[in-house]
């Protein structure tokens, strides 16, 4: 068989277990979601939510042969609250961090793009549990949300945050935005980088085929923001990214094949 015919036949599996994964994961959010966030409401429980959530995650994860390592474990700090900064070349980037973060719930906090309230159930979810959305194209309501999110980190709780903004197509960081950094100076907390490699061979920009890999993610050690001021933001900016472009380099130098399909 040559390397077409098995190009094909690869897509065509990944395209079938993809439209499994679909409407597995939906019929899942529309069972499980109402009676979630019903007692999420009546008990004050959102822990429930983010259960749930990682269940439906993980049946994803499943039908679509997503695996990941993770390196870093030990920079995942309960004790304080934290920025945690990723690079972003895919949709399947933020439920793989939702799953490697899990162990922050519920105090864990997603700023997400304002279109996603419209989604069924989960813009409800996403309103119950604290997860602020962010309209990048709306200044006023874009400083309302760095403001809602520094009141949320000083008390307690941990953000995940793709400066980026948007995806990398190629892989390469793309600039990032002020927003996050900000938030961090503002509450004197921590900012870990993160890497993720892999997730790009996924799921590609524009494409709704998730094909079987394994993704990697570094976490970093954290850098401190304690005495930092407004003024600080793009030098903060640039060691986070020089860190998280070191920790990519690292994967690219790597002889372990990690991040690439598996042909399963």
């Amino acid at each position: 068989m040559n390397i077409f015919k098995v190009s094909v036949v690869r897509t065509v599996i990944a395209g079938i277990r993809s439209v499994a994964a679909y409407v597995v994961v939906s019929v899942y959010t529309l069972t499980t979601g109402p009676p979630g966030l019903l007692l999420a409401v009546l008990f004050k429980w959102p822990q429930i939510l983010y259960w749930l959530g990682l269940q439906g995650v993980r049946l994803a994860m499943v039908f679509t042969g997503i695996r990941y390592r993770v390196v870093g474990m030990e920079n995942v700090d309960l004790s304080r609250a934290s920025v945690y900064c990723a690079n972003h070349t895919s949709n399947i980037e933020p439920p793989i961090l939702y799953a490697v973060l899990c162990k922050l719930f519920p105090r864990l906090r997603i700023i997400y793009k304002a279109a996603l309230r419209k989604l069924p159930v989960l813009g409800r979810g996403f309103e119950i549990i604290g997860w602020i959305p962010i309209d990048r194209g709306d200044r006023k309501q874009s400083r309302e949300a760095i403001e809602q999110a520094g009141q949320a980190l000083k008390e307690g709780n941990s953000f995940l945050i793709f400066p980026e903004g948007t995806r990398s197509r190629t892989g390469d960081l793309l600039p990032f935005k002020r927003g996050g950094f900000l938030l961090a100076i503002k509450a004197q907390a921590p900012m870990v980088p993160i890497a993720i490699h892999g997730a790009g061979a996924a799921m590609r920009k524009g494409s709704p085929i998730v094909y079987p890999v394994v993704v990697n993610v570094r976490i970093g050690k954290p850098v401190e923001t304690v005495g930092l001021a407004h003024t600080d933001r793009d030098a903060l900016s640039d060691e986070i990214r020089a860190r998280i472009k070191s920790q990519l380099a690292f994967f690219s130098t790597s002889s372990d094949r990690q991040g690439t399909e598996l042909l399963s």
